[in-house]
């Protein structure tokens, strides 16, 4: 019995599991650090001061929404990439949403950047829409190409 010959289209790249496995973990800190501040732990929620607190748990309805979208958007998206989807764009689409969401709310509405630490979280916010937007791009080609289906 002779087996068929693997085209090279019908085997995923060996990138997208790399891809896709580091934005699970990448994104799994952002899934953690979202859960722990909603259900306010107190283990977790000790390491912020009093005004951080209270940022925090000051958010409205419709800015815990989009961080909602954001984060959940962006797991799932990581695990559409595992997954072999093409939801995986629309995923990472809706966590796009959710950032713009919540870097208005933090950036613009609010005193968020230097509640939180200033020119370091400014830092952070910028290495984490660079990262948004590569696994939104990344998800877009991947599902052109075929890879996700």
């Amino acid at each position: 019995m002779t087996s068929q010959p693997v085209s090279a289209t019908s085997r995923p790249p060996k990138h997208l599991w790399i891809v896709g496995g580091l934005s699970l973990v990448w994104n799994a800190f952002g899934a953690f650090d979202y859960a722990m501040t909603q259900f306010q732990v107190e283990a977790y929620m000790s390491n912020f001061t009093a005004e951080q607190l209270d940022y925090f748990y000051g958010f409205p309805a419709w800015a815990n929404a989009v961080w909602a979208l954001g984060v959940w958007g962006a797991v799932a998206g990581s695990v559409g990439l595992l997954l072999k989807k093409a939801w995986a764009e629309w995923a990472f689409g809706i966590s796009i949403v959710g950032l713009v969401g919540t870097s208005i709310y933090t950036m613009v509405l609010t005193d968020g950047t230097a509640i939180m630490g200033g020119p370091s979280v400014m830092i952070f916010s910028i290495v984490l829409w660079l990262i948004t937007i590569g696994l939104y791009v990344y998800s877009r080609a991947m599902a052109r190409k075929g890879v996700l289906t």
